[in-house]
């Protein structure tokens, strides 16, 4: 797997396998999560595109199962913590794999911030609180950036415990409102998923609006690469991480489809909505279905769900860049490599992201959500393109080996149509649109992030490599069992 020889190792530098295929699939499962899957973009897409929106989600759905499949295919080969940076670093080299860490880590970073962010919104729409202000929100989210951190540093069993009583609200907030909105609060025909955005915005099917809401349902399908992060952590990697990525989102996608359409067809009073006279549509649909009453109890269910993700995506970032403390190639890497006594996290890496996340909560716009959602978007998707561009340049050359779990002959294929899907995706969402992002300089918000931070990792990069033979070696790594075994 390239891990440096048993002569180099630093038995401080070494994570514990604590977690199986289920806990890897839980983490990846969560990190996704069908709730933030949805209801994080659905006020947003159906205003942009109406009722027909629905389709964007089986189109990303499709794009991402063949990216899923690219990183089973090289997190076997290479199954360590850090996810998109270490295959990125074993395919190309530890420059490139530098970069991807650098897209990946502000994306994550980003997409906390958002999470808490959203959370917070229904934290406080279950306790009745009517048009909260921002800074208001923006405090409650502070709270459970807070709270999250303090999850993610006390154990893996506490992981385990919280990330199970979360999936259960998945279901119930996803599967089961879903079957009871269709069953009972159909309100528009099957038809207007067809006809629908067409129908409002007078414009053909595949206009801009519908383009647009792709873009945004680009975050819907994020986060499998989570099992990979946690790779030096699960038993019998090479095979139960590849499972998981891709499993883990196939499970996802199927439940935000179907979830997705019961909740489509249930939206009432539809023209309102696109007029921007319902600027909260699930809780309008829920209400006016429900009462509001059952309402706030959803709101609770999908609370969970949004801090079930918050707590993956946490500990997919934070091993990241562990991964390059440990391969000295951050600032800070003396700080960030250390892992509590008994448990082995890395607290200082954990501690790191939850202050991204909460200084992030105070960015003055109008449009603080989407513009959150789409930063994160183009930081994931940057960090997912580049290990995918990396394996279509191996396999161009003829040079690719499988590990344990293989695409076998459809891995060519799959491999360049994943990196042109990557490349369209990341042009879409860096698409200037007033729709989006607002007028002025926040309509170039998400080209102008790319821009900075690509300067800023570029400057920084340069510095890290300066003595170029002191950062390419391969990173001492010792894996050891936990003599407590797993249970999930």
């Amino acid at each position: 797997m390239g891990q440096g020889g048993a002569a180099d190792a630093d038995s401080s530098l070494t994570l514990k396998r604590g977690f199986t295929f289920r806990s890897a699939f839980s983490l990846a499962f969560a990190d996704v999560s069908p709730i933030v899957a949805l209801y994080t973009v659905f006020s947003i897409i159906v205003a942009l595109a109406g009722l027909g929106f629905w389709w964007a989600f089986p189109i990303v759905l499709g794009g991402q199962l063949l990216v899923a499949a690219v990183f089973g295919d090289v997190s076997s080969r290479w199954p360590l913590a850090g996810s998109v940076y270490q295959w990125a670093r074993y395919l190309v080299g530890p420059r490139y794999g530098w970069y991807t860490a650098w897209a990946y880590i502000w994306g994550l970073s980003i997409a906390l911030a958002a999470l808490a962010y959203g959370a917070a919104g229904f934290l406080l729409g279950a306790v009745g609180a009517t048009a909260p202000s921002h800074l208001t929100t923006s405090l409650v989210a502070v709270a459970l950036v807070v709270f999250a951190s303090v999850l993610n540093t006390a154990g893996r069993i506490f992981l385990k415990i919280f990330l199970g009583l979360s999936i259960a609200a998945e279901v119930i907030g996803s599967v089961g409102l879903g079957t009871l909105l269709l069953v009972r609060y159909r309100v528009n025909p099957i038809g207007s998923l067809v006809h629908g955005a067409g129908a409002v915005h007078g414009s053909a099917w595949l206009s801009g609006p519908f383009i647009a809401a792709i873009a945004v349902v680009g975050w819907s399908f994020l986060g499998f690469e989570s099992a990979g992060s946690i790779a030096e952590e699960v038993r019998d990697p090479d095979r139960n991480v590849p499972k998981a990525i891709f499993f883990a989102l196939l499970a996802v996608g199927a439940v935000v489809l179907y979830s997705g359409l019961a909740l489509d067809l249930a939206v009432p009073h539809i023209g309102a909505v696109l007029a921007g006279q319902v600027p909260d549509p699930i809780g309008a649909t829920l209400s006016a279905h429900l009462g509001s009453g059952a309402a706030r109890g959803f709101e609770v269910l999908f609370l969970f769900g949004f801090l079930a993700s918050f707590t993956a995506v946490q500990s997919a970032v934070s091993r990241c860049i562990w991964a390059n403390a440990r391969d000295r190639v951050l600032p800070g890497h003396a700080v960030l490599v250390r892992l509590t006594r008994t448990e082995r996290l890395p607290y200082n890496a954990i501690a790191v992201t939850a202050v991204i996340a909460i200084v992030l909560q105070f960015i003055s716009a109008t449009k603080l959500y989407t513009v959150l959602i789409n930063f994160t978007n183009a930081g994931f998707y940057t960090a997912f393109a580049l290990p995918v561009l990396g394996a279509a340049y191996v396999r161009l050359r003829g040079q690719w080996q499988p590990g344990a779990w293989s695409l076998g002959r459809a891995g060519n294929l799959i491999t360049y149509v994943a990196a042109i899907w990557l490349i369209a995706e990341i042009v879409n969402i860096a698409w200037p649109r007033a729709s989006l992002y607002g007028d002025g300089y926040l309509r170039w918000s998400v080209l102008i992030m790319m821009a900075v931070l690509g300067l800023i990792g570029w400057a920084l990069n340069l510095w890290v490599f300066r003595d170029a033979g002191r950062h390419t070696r391969q990173g001492a790594l010792v894996i050891t069992e936990d003599p407590q075994g797993a249970s999930a």
